[in-house]
C-alpha cells in the first residue's frame, strides 16, 4: 500500500484491531439473519509524511450510504459549539448578505441553519440522502454529492465561490485527501478563507483514544501532515485553534497560498510540540498497540466481572467509538444488554457486529440498570447530566477511555 498523499511505500504499523463491521452500518431485526460484512481495521503511518491511515478495503460509497446514521444534532454540546463558531467566524471575516458560505459534510443543518437565521447565502453539501433532507427541511440548500476537484471547479464556474469554505469532521473521512484539498482550492475566493476541525492524532496517542478508530475515518491528521497537504494544493495554513471538542481538536484555518495574511505564532508553536511528542518518530507509533489492548481489557474485564456478580450493564450513545471498542473486545448482549440513544434514526436498530439493541433513552430510567458505560466518552458530562436521576437512585456510570472510570 502507497501513502495516500505522498505515494510513499507504508512500512510502519501503528494499530490492528482485527475485523470490524463499518461502524455506522445499523442493523434492522431483519439484518441480523442476513450475513454481516466486516472489513480489516488497521492503520498505518506514511515516515514521509506522517499520515496515519486506514488499510485501503472499504470504499466512500459503501461506508455512507443513504442509511448512513450520524445526525450532529443529537448532541446539544456539538449544537451549542456550532454555534459559537458561526458567530465568531461571522465577526472575525466580516461575513453578510453579500457572502458565501459552503459547509463540506453538512449533515442534517445542525451548523449552516445558523448563517440561514442570519441571513448570510449558504450551500451544503452532503452526500448522505437522510441528513440531506433533514438540512433541506430547515430550508437549507444542499448538493447531495462527493466533494472533490472536479466539483469545487464546477462551483467556481458556476460563480459560486465561496468567501468561507468549512468542514468540521469531514476530513479525516475522504479516501483522496489530495482530490478533497484540491477542491477547496478550487472553490475558495481570492481572500477567502478555510476553516476544517478534525480529532488531533497528538491527542489520540496521548489519551489511548484508538477507540476514534474506524472505517469512515481514512486518516488521522496533526497539524505538520495537514500543512503539507495543503501546501501540495496551493494552499496555506495560517493558524490553528485547540479544542475540547472529540477529545481534543484542532481547528485550522487556510488561504490561497498567496494570500498576504500573515501565519500566527500558534501555528509555529504546535507543530513544535508535535515534534517534542514524538510526532515525527516511528517509535511513538509503534507503542500504541499496548496501549489499546490495555484499554479493551481493562473494559472487558468490566463487564465480565459485573456479570459475575449479577449487576446489569446498559451504555448510553450508539456512537462509533463505542462500535469500534465493543467489536475489539468482542462484547456482545450478554454483557451489555441494551444501548440507548436519543438519534430516532438509531433507535429499535442493533449496533453492528455486537447486535446489542439500540433503545429509547426513556428505557434507561425505566430499567435502571447498576451501570451505564458512556460509549461517547467525549460527551460524558453533558450524559451525566441528562442522567443524574439515575446516580441519585444509585446507578454508577463508567467511561472506558482513556482508562477504566466509575463513578
Amino acid at each position: 500500500m502507497k501513502c495516500r498523499h505522498c505515494g510513499s511505500a507504508l512500512r510502519c504499523n501503528f494499530l490492528d484491531l482485527g475485523f470490524a463491521p463499518p461502524s455506522n452500518a445499523y442493523l434492522t431485526a431483519a439484518d441480523l439473519s442476513k450475513p454481516e460484512v466486516y472489513f480489516p481495521l488497521r492503520l498505518k503511518v506514511c515516515e514521509e509524511c506522517w499520515l496515519v491511515q486506514t488499510e485501503d478495503y472499504a470504499s466512500a460509497e459503501s461506508l455512507f450510504s443513504a442509511e448512513y446514521a450520524y445526525f450532529s444534532s443529537a448532541s446539544r454540546s456539538w449544537l451549542a459549539h456550532a454555534a459559537h463558531y458561526v458567530e465568531t467566524i461571522t465577526t472575525r471575516l466580516g461575513l453578510g448578505q453579500q457572502s458565501m458560505v459552503i459547509e463540506v459534510a453538512s449533515n442534517d443543518g445542525y451548523l449552516l441553519k445558523n448563517f440561514v437565521a442570519a441571513n448570510i447565502p449558504c450551500l451544503g453539501i452532503e452526500p448522505t440522502a437522510s441528513t440531506a433532507e433533514a438540512a433541506e427541511a430547515l430550508g437549507i440548500p444542499v448538493l447531495r454529492e462527493f466533494f472533490g476537484e472536479a466539483l469545487g471547479k464546477t462551483l467556481a464556474d458556476e460563480g459560486r465561490s465561496a468567501d468561507l469554505i468549512l468542514g468540521n469532521n469531514v476530513y479525516a473521512h475522504v479516501p483522496d485527501i489530495n482530490d478533497f484539498t484540491r477542491g477547496l482550492k478550487a472553490a475558495l475566493k481570492p481572500g477567502g478563507t478555510i476553516t476544517l476541525e478534525f480529532p488531533h492524532l497528538m491527542r489520540l496517542i496521548e489519551q489511548n483514544q484508538f477507540d476514534t478508530v474506524y472505517h469512515e475515518h481514512f486518516s488521522y491528521l496533526s497539524l505538520f501532515t495537514v500543512g503539507r497537504i495543503f501546501e501540495s494544493a496551493g494552499l496555506r495554513v495560517f493558524d490553528v485553534e485547540e479544542l475540547p471538542t472529540h477529545g481534543g481538536s484542532l481547528r485550522v484555518y487556510g488561504c490561497h497560498t498567496d494570500d498576504p495574511r500573515q501565519t500566527t505564532d500558534a501555528v509555529g508553536l504546535l507543530l513544535s510540540e508535535e515534534e517534542y511528542r514524538g510526532l515525527r518518530t516511528a517509535a511513538t507509533y509503534a507503542q500504541f498497540q499496548v496501549k489499546a489492548e490495555q484499554v479493551k481489557n481493562d473494559a472487558l474485564a468490566f463487564l465480565l466481572q459485573a456479570r459475575r456478580e449479577g449487576k446489569t450493564v446498559a451504555a448510553y450513545g450508539a456512537a462509533a467509538k463505542g462500535n469500534t471498542l465493543l467489536n475489539f473486545a468482542g462484547v456482545k448482549p450478554d454483557l451489555l444488554s441494551f444501548v440507548c440513544d436519543a438519534a430516532a434514526a438509531k433507535q429499535d436498530k442493533f449496533m453492528p457486529g455486537s447486535h446489542i439493541p439500540i433503545l429509547h433513552p426513556d428505557v434507561i430510567f425505566e430499567r435502571r440498570p447498576d451501570y451505564v458505560m458512556i460509549l461517547p466518552w467525549n460527551i460524558a458530562a453533558e450524559v451525566r447530566q441528562q442522567l443524574a436521576s439515575l446516580s441519585e437512585q444509585g446507578t454508577k456510570f463508567v467511561t472506558a477511555v482513556p482508562h477504566l472510570e466509575i463513578r
